[in-house]
């Protein structure tokens, strides 16, 4: 009989809130900045706040040089994130803006390559997601897309963003230009907002109506404002929370007393990813196996977060009905071996 964190390490799991180059494993980072000679910050894997944490991100963008890196970097994550947590389809987010020496097709086509090949060997189906880097300017938001429109490619699936305004604020209301560019355009949308306890809850509410995104990325702040929290719960618009972000960015703990336990609770359509695993000291196993007993997730729960993500895929409607269909009988298959309590 399984136990139960040996069943959450096997359900089948999407993630479909990740940055492309916190895939890296801490000695891949290490290898690749000796290899291509790039100068990390300090204590390249510590960081206790936001501005912190986006210095070591944005510095790491620097180690990916070739196109055999970016392809490797693909192929690999895809494999040890099975091998860690049953991980069955990812949509990634990629800044192809904070590769200044590679135009966008340069960076888009081998790390889509890399995908393509583990999707072919291992079976983890993909999407992209082009991400706005919001240090930059509106019309640099609005040139990416556009990039993204010229050059289309079946992968990518949708926009996105990271990182923060000038103001240090998330400021949703700036990308309006970028958003509705990428809405005449037939591409998805998602926005990072409400993540830490400096972002206003009201930005979740800019994001879906203004933004008129199709997914939430982290959300948390929803839980500190009744109306907006009952926004989410009426619309159930799919919110990707990313738990051990929230420890090294908010210093919020496990617990049942968490934004994202409480969200669950309150019916919020949550699905949970790792954000930026290198950094966070995570992967998409952990985040289910340490934080779901912690918050007191139990197995339907945890199904119902586990087939969220299926659900919340933006691939095309066949393949997200062939995903949730294999999570279902993969579900009942572990439901089979569930040790239960004395």
């Amino acid at each position: 009989m399984l136990s139960y964190v040996d069943y959450l390490r096997l359900l089948p799991k999407t993630e479909l809130h990740c940055h492309f180059v916190s895939l890296l494993q801490p000695q891949a980072l290490l290898d690749l900045a000796r290899k291509n000679r790039v100068t990390l910050p300090e204590n390249p894997f510590e960081s206790t706040n936001l501005v912190d944490f986006l210095a070591l991100f944005n510095a790491a963008h620097e180690v990916l040089v070739t196109a055999d890196d970016l392809a490797t970097l693909a192929y690999d994550s895809a494999r040890q994130s099975v091998i860690d947590g049953n991980l069955r389809y990812r949509e990634v987010f990629i800044n192809p803006q904070n590769f200044p020496a590679l135009s966008y097709t340069d960076v888009i086509d081998p790390i889509v390559a890399g995908l393509q090949a583990a999707e072919t060997d291992l079976g983890v189906g993909f999407g992209v997601i082009v991400a706005i880097n919001r240090s930059m300017s509106a019309a640099a938001a609005s040139e990416l897309v556009q990039q993204v429109i010229d050059h289309p490619r079946d992968a990518v699936l949708g926009i996105g963003q990271d990182d923060l305004a000038p103001d240090a604020t998330e400021s949703p209301s700036l990308w309006v230009d970028a958003y509705d560019l990428a809405r005449r355009h037939g591409l998805r949308r998602t926005a990072h907002v409400g993540e830490t306890m400096q972002a206003d809850p009201q930005n979740i509410v800019t994001a879906l109506d203004v933004l008129h995104v199709d997914r939430i990325d982290h959300g948390y702040r929803a839980v500190d404002d009744p109306a907006v929290l009952a926004r989410l719960v009426d619309s159930q618009v799919p919110v990707t929370c990313t738990p051990s972000s929230t420890r090294i960015l908010s210093q919020w703990a496990p617990s049942p007393d968490h934004r994202i336990a409480r969200m669950i609770e309150a019916g919020v359509n949550v699905t949970i990813s790792t954000d930026d695993a290198v950094f966070f000291h995570t992967d998409i196993g952990r985040e289910y196996t340490e934080w779901f007993p912690a918050m007191k997730i139990a197995p339907d729960a945890a199904k119902r977060i586990s087939l969220a993500g299926a659900s919340a895929a933006w691939c095309d409607d066949a393949q997200r009905d062939r995903l949730v269909a294999s999570f279902r009988a993969e579900h009942l298959a572990l439901d089979a071996v569930l040790a239960q309590p004395a």
